[in-house]
């Protein structure tokens, strides 16, 4: 969401903060739109306060016996009525039509964001780690899982369709270890607050982090008119909206483990086989809620957060910086970590930490206030995932396989497999 006032004041570079992410330039058409907003809500009052005058008025005209001004008067407040009823519903009309113009538009980048038309354009931070050399020819999750009977896509296509997966034994203790593992780890050494949230949301809360209105078809809707969350940043993010939060409390940091949903609308022909992209998957998310000035360092931390998880998996990992055409709708700066497969032999998402500025707390009015001050403003909004559970269960099983198609268990994880050491058929 943007600020009109400084659409107003600089109408050319808030076009030129489209431009960079190949958006048409708008600031001209908002501008009218505000223009005719502002004047129907002028006409408006004046009309309800000539309105408010005229009622006065008809009391001293009967007083004076002078019936027909009363009259005139009476026939005016009528028509007054009449177009005030009109004004208030082309005002509402106008002011939604801004509002969903506003929603639409992806958030303003910041000046470090690289240039680029697609992810082949992000720019490579760091790597760390060296991918492991194996002296036989490395699998896929899919086929690994599958040939120990642990990892099922044709049962659970019978119940539910593509892209799901059933998984047992080791490997779906595996993922449980996984998910507990990085809680522990996000709230005992990087200081967030375990939360548990719903997975249904209303509408507010998908239009509050950037979901709705444009990015609905990637999303499961219920008849009850909820949402099924496609990651728990919407409920975490959310759960301040419409507060006033005092500065000196700040940051929030929350995490959750929860399921999630997505449609993954746009994602035809893409990663059909296994457990890359699911309808359904586990994910640990890392939410911060800041004041402007801390969210630049608050996003470091936060992807140093996420990298400690693959670091103490001892998974090999690179963190790019997302390029103009490749960064999240909401986001004005992200890093993405990608872990290496060497069933693939390639890098792949495994999380994307962003921070949002005030981009989500002006849609949801969750604003702070200094102590001792009146005035407030907007607080800045940051999340990362830390990690996605289902993908790292497949780094594991990638890059832990062995030669006779076991999984040995990372030693990280041994306390939360009951000091199982290896995953076998």
């Amino acid at each position: 969401m943007f600020d009109l006032k400084q659409i107003r004041e600089n109408p050319e570079a808030f076009d030129r903060a489209l431009a960079r992410r190949g958006e048409e330039a708008r600031s001209a058409e908002i501008l009218a739109l505000d223009e005719k907003h502002r004047a129907l809500i002028t006409e408006a009052q004046t009309s309800q306060a000539r309105r408010n005058e005229a009622s006065k008025l008809i009391g001293r005209a009967k007083g004076q016996g002078n019936e027909a001004e009363a009259q005139a008067l009476m026939d005016e407040i009528a028509g007054l009525k009449d177009r005030l009823n009109q004004l208030e519903e082309e005002g509402r009309v106008a002011g939604e039509d801004l509002n969903m113009i506003l929603m639409g538009l992806p958030n303003a980048i910041y000046d470090d964001v690289p240039d680029g038309t697609s992810e082949d354009d992000n720019l490579e931070v760091r790597t760390w780690g060296t991918p492991r050399a194996f002296d036989f020819e490395p699998k896929e999750h899919f086929d690994l899982g599958e040939a120990m009977g642990l990892m099922d896509f044709e049962r659970a296509a019978k119940m539910s369709g593509s892209r799901f997966v059933i998984l047992k034994g080791g490997l779906a203790r595996l993922e449980r270890a996984l998910g507990q593992f990085m809680l522990d780890l996000h709230t005992r050494e990087h200081g967030y607050t375990e939360v548990l949230t719903p997975a249904m949301v209303r509408d507010t809360a998908l239009l509050g982090t950037g979901q709705l209105p444009k990015f609905g078809d990637d999303a499961f809707r219920t008849t009850s008119d909820h949402w099924l969350i496609p990651t728990s940043e919407v409920t975490l993010t959310n759960m301040h909206s419409g507060e006033i939060l005092e500065e000196e409390q700040l940051p929030f940091r929350f995490t959750a483990h929860s399921q999630c949903f997505r449609a993954e609308a746009g994602a035809a022909g893409r990663d059909t086989r296994g457990m890359i992209r699911q309808h359904q998957f586990e994910k640990v998310e890392m939410v911060s809620v800041t004041t402007p000035e801390q969210s630049d360092d608050e996003l470091e931390r936060m992807t140093a957060c996420a990298e400690e998880v693959l670091k103490r998996l001892e998974l090999p990992y690179r963190v790019l910086k997302l390029c103009a055409g490749d960064i999240g709708f909401g986001s004005r700066r992200t890093y993405d970590l990608e872990v290496w497969l060497p069933g693939q032999g390639k890098y792949r998402e495994i999380s994307s930490c962003s921070t949002c500025g005030d981009f989500q707390a002006r849609r949801m009015k969750m604003r702070c206030r200094a102590k001792g001050d009146k005035a407030t403003r907007f607080v800045h909004t940051l999340n990362g995932s830390g990690l996605a559970v289902g993908r790292t269960l497949i780094a594991v099983l990638e890059n832990y396989q062995q030669v006779d198609g076991s999984i040995r268990v990372p030693d990280v994880l041994k306390p939360y497999m009951g000091g199982l050491d290896v995953i076998g058929a």
